[in-house]
């Protein structure tokens, strides 16, 4: 839960990588406007940092999900994640390594947890030299050889555990970290 005032980064679906065209000034009026405070994008692929007044990440997630609406006409999932869930996520990669370029890692932010039924049912050779891995309401993946020809999409994993997510790669991860740090 985020505590009133702690920035938070809000993990926005699709947008502007997958077909939805967000204007980051806009957005950022937008949800000032709303109420919300400190708010900053980060890069166009939406990041949103901002200082929650009230401690509840479902609640925020909607809350931008129905500025997005309202606001822009668009309809994108929110995936809010506190500076320490980042930070355990962060710490918590198992591919994580110096011998593992950090651009081909990347960590899937899922809405929810899936249950384990959904997770047992993942393939693991779906795409042979790539791995993957679920934790909680996050999925680690180590792409070899790039994330562009590989059978473990963002789509392939929502439709498997019947949740939605975003994806980011480790370099944004890191980074996102490292401005709720301030």
């Amino acid at each position: 839960m985020p505590e009133a005032g702690a920035p938070v980064a809000a993990l926005l679906r699709g947008v502007n990588v997958g077909g939805i065209k967000v204007p980051m000034g806009q957005l950022r009026d937008r949800l000032e406007e709303a109420g919300l405070e400190g708010v900053r994008t980060f890069l166009q692929s939406g990041n949103v940092i901002v200082a929650p007044v009230a401690g509840d990440a479902v609640k925020l997630s909607r809350t931008i999900e129905d500025v997005i609406q309202d606001g822009l006409g668009l309809k994108v999932r929110v995936m809010v994640r506190t500076r320490d869930e980042l930070a355990k996520v962060a710490g918590a990669n198992p591919f994580h390594g110096p011998d593992v370029e950090p651009r081909l890692l990347h960590v899937v932010f899922l809405e929810s947890r899936p249950s384990k039924g959904r997770v047992a049912r993942l393939d693991p050779d779906r795409s042979p030299s790539d791995r993957f891995q679920v934790s909680g309401r996050e999925i680690y993946i180590h792409y070899p050889g790039g994330s562009g020809r590989s059978k473990l999409d963002l789509a392939y994993f929502e439709r498997q555990l019947g949740v939605a997510g975003t994806a980011r790669n480790w370099n944004t991860v890191t980074r996102l970290l490292g401005i709720l740090d301030g």
